[in-house]
This record gives structure tokens, sequence and C-alpha cells, in this order.
């Protein structure tokens, strides 16, 4: 069982006309995803990569029956394909594009979230269960099936520590990169209720940077001890004042340091990781301990 997404979600492709975007949607396809649309004003009626092009999201919705949506469009675009992706009806959307205006993210995030729509992202590289489904562009070679859920803030971090869970044989239910700007449609807080939820999700793995608050509406469910969580808080050494790899990696005050969200998850419960290979190893022996309760 995934979170958000499943084998049989019908999915459109949002903008995805050019080369990069024909690969994205040839490799979902082939990692199961049930792609049925691209959305591209000007193309409607056309064919791109074998599915069927719409000028509007309405429009596509109608003739497939979409309910999530893959967004490609530049980053200037994102505040109107949120907002024509929500009044569609839409419930779960992709964003791929980094640096989305702060003042068209809190306007469109606010808006999707009052529509009731779930947005993974901007400047994410998607969200995937092994063997199952795929959106956006996660490895399918770094991923395998199984307990653990993956909520990370950075793209290459969470691709980095899914390769190294694998090769651990810690498969995942679910990885969900948030994505790692400013603003995410959506908190780690929320994605960690649904990993709370679901009952093949057995470990939760957090991977976490520095800037900003988003760890700290995560304490007092981790204190529940509902379900081990193992976090990674990377940046110790950044400087205060200098952004740090993306948008969101900016420390403008103590508590958004690397030290001081480490030191709130560990005394809420959480294991603290130094390193992704240390987290897998980690991981790997609370899954062992856990199958050896009788």
């Amino acid at each position: 069982m995934a979170i958000l997404i499943g084998p049989g979600d019908r999915v459109l492709l949002h903008g995805a006309t050019g080369r990069y975007g024909v690969a994205q949607l040839h490799a979902m396809r082939a990692a199961g995803t049930n792609l049925v649309g691209v959305v591209s004003f000007g193309r409607g009626g056309e064919t791109v990569g074998g599915l069927p092009a719409f000028d509007t999201v309405a429009e596509a919705v109608a003739a497939t029956g979409a309910s999530t949506s893959v967004i490609y469009v530049p980053a200037a675009g994102v505040r109107d394909a949120l907002v024509e992706t929500a009044d569609a009806g839409i419930g779960l959307a992709m964003v791929a594009a980094e640096f989305v205006p702060v003042h068209d993210a809190i306007w469109a995030l606010a808006y999707a979230r009052e529509r009731g729509l779930w947005v993974v992202g901007p400047n994410s590289l998607g969200i995937a269960s092994p063997q199952r489904i795929l959106l956006g562009s996660i490895g399918t070679d770094f991923m395998r099936p199984g307990p653990v859920g993956v909520i990370g803030r950075s793209g290459t971090l969470t691709l980095t520590t899914t390769r190294l869970l694998s090769r651990a044989g810690c498969g995942q239910t679910t990885v969900a990169h948030i994505g790692g700007d400013v603003l995410a449609g959506r908190n780690p807080h929320e994605y960690l209720d649904l990993f709370l939820d679901d009952p093949e999700t057995r470990a939760i793995v957090y991977l976490g940077e520095i800037g900003g608050g988003k760890e700290y509406e995560m304490l007092d469910r981790i204190a529940q001890r509902r379900k081990p969580l193992v976090a990674l808080i990377v940046g110790r050494n950044a400087p205060p004042g200098k952004q740090m790899g993306h948008a969101g990696a900016l420390v403008s005050g103590d508590r958004e340091t690397a030290l001081a969200k480490r030191s709130a998850l560990a005394e809420a419960g959480a294991a603290i990781a130094d390193d992704p290979v240390t987290l897998a190893s980690q991981v790997a022996s609370i899954l062992a301990s856990a199958m050896a309760v009788p």
C-alpha cells in the first residue's frame, strides 16, 4: 500500500512536450504509471509520445477521467497551472519546477489546499511506489518494494538514501520528495501522518536540512512512538545566512540550524543518523528487531 498514489491512478502530464518531458513520459510509463494524456495549450488534438494532447486540464479530465497530474511547466507558469489543475478537480499534482516565485507559491498553494489538491513540490523529483507507480524522475532502479516510508526535502539526498536503503534490504512503500523550495505544497508532518496510518509502512525515514521550521510540527507525532522514525538533518557545518544548495536551505535563526533540529527530533524520540550510510544500517537494525519480536 502506498500513500497518495496507486497503480490504478490515471495520470496527466502538464507541459511535458519537449525532449526532456517526452523522456520522462516514457520513463514513467515503463515504471507502471497509467499515463492517459498530455496538456499543452495549442497542441490539442495532437499526439505526444503516443498520448492524446489537450489544450486544457479540464478538457483532459473530461476525456480521460484523470485524477493526478505531473506538472513540468516553467517556474513562472506554476501558479496558473496549479489553479487550472485545482479547478479541474484533480486531487494530486507533482510540480517539478525550482524557484517558483514566492508570491506565486503562497497564493497558488493556498488555492490548491482550499480545493483539496495535494501538491508534491514545487522543486520536486517526484513521488513513487516501487514497481507500482512513478510520478516524476526518481530512479526506479534505486528503489525496491518494502516497509519503509521515505520523506525527503533534498532531491539528491532522497535518491542517495533510497538507493542505500535498497542495498541494505530495506525496501520502500513510498518515496516522497516533498520539494526543496522555500514553500512546499504540504509539510513533513502531513506526509508523516499518512505513513503512520499506512498499515504496510513499519518504519519511516525523514531527510531534512537547514532552513525553515517544518520539522518542529512533527515532534508530537514522533513522541507518540507509533512507528520508529530515523532522521538525517544535513548542513551541520553550514554558516548562518548563506543559502546552501536550493531555495529552502538557508539558516535565518538558531532554530533553523541542523543541530537545533537534530536535538529536537532526538528529544521527541527519533533516531538520529549522521550520514546516509549510517541511516540505512539503523533502519535495517530496526526492521530486524521488529521481525525478531514474537
